[in-house]
């Protein structure tokens, strides 16, 4: 496991350079169309899509996602309403959002949102002082990628492209907080269940 502490750091490293900062007075522009280098979860012909830009040092983020996801997966993308999209907007500590962000990033992309749960759930206790080490291997073990895979491709220029993609689609729609939600395109600024519940019928309405 040190081998992937030391790829994973490596990667945050890399990435820190052009991750430094949001543009000054940034024009806000729509929120960028999803694509299929998006990582999503849902029937891709769902009438909503709702977009997510969070980090993985983000207590709010895993706050969210353990108390929130369940539920609203359960009602909402379970049921074919939603497509549900996570892009990454790391913060700091950049060297523990960026390195997890590169993990989930290498995941076979049908576990991507199983181990975005496992890492949010072990947040708190990296944030507490625990061992990063400890933090990533469950999150390995569910990625249905091997350990060598995931070391190779953390610190790859493809993973560093498509981490910047979502930085810069996150800037670019004046997404500046973690979590931030777009429903069908418009920010949510209420992300609790209600508030979002309430945003998603208001798109299903307009249909």
């Amino acid at each position: 496991m040190a081998a992937v502490r030391r790829s994973l750091l490596i990667a945050a490293l890399a990435l820190l350079a052009p991750l430094a900062a949001a543009p000054a007075a940034a024009r806000v522009e729509p929120v960028a169309p999803v694509t299929a280098a998006d990582r999503t979860i849902g029937r891709p012909d769902a009438p909503v899509t709702v977009i997510e830009y969070a980090s993985f040092a983000c207590p709010s983020c895993a706050n969210w996602h353990q108390l929130v996801w369940p539920v609203f997966k359960q009602r909402l993308v379970d049921t074919g309403q939603v497509r549900f999209v996570f892009r990454n907007l790391p913060t700091q500590p950049e060297q523990m959002s960026l390195p997890a962000a590169a993990l989930a990033r290498c995941a076979a992309p049908e576990r991507f949102f199983e181990v975005t749960s496992i890492l949010m759930a072990g947040q708190a206790a990296v944030l507490r002082g625990g061992d990063r080490e400890d933090w990533y291997a469950p999150a390995i073990a569910a990625s249905g990628r091997t350990q060598a895979q995931i070391e190779a491709c953390a610190t790859t220029p493809a993973t560093r492209a498509a981490i910047n993609r979502d930085v810069e689609s996150a800037h670019a729609a004046g997404a500046h907080h973690t979590p931030s939600f777009f429903v069908n395109g418009r920010p949510v600024s209420d992300r609790t269940l209600g508030g979002l519940e309430a945003a998603v019928r208001a798109a299903l309405a307009e249909r």
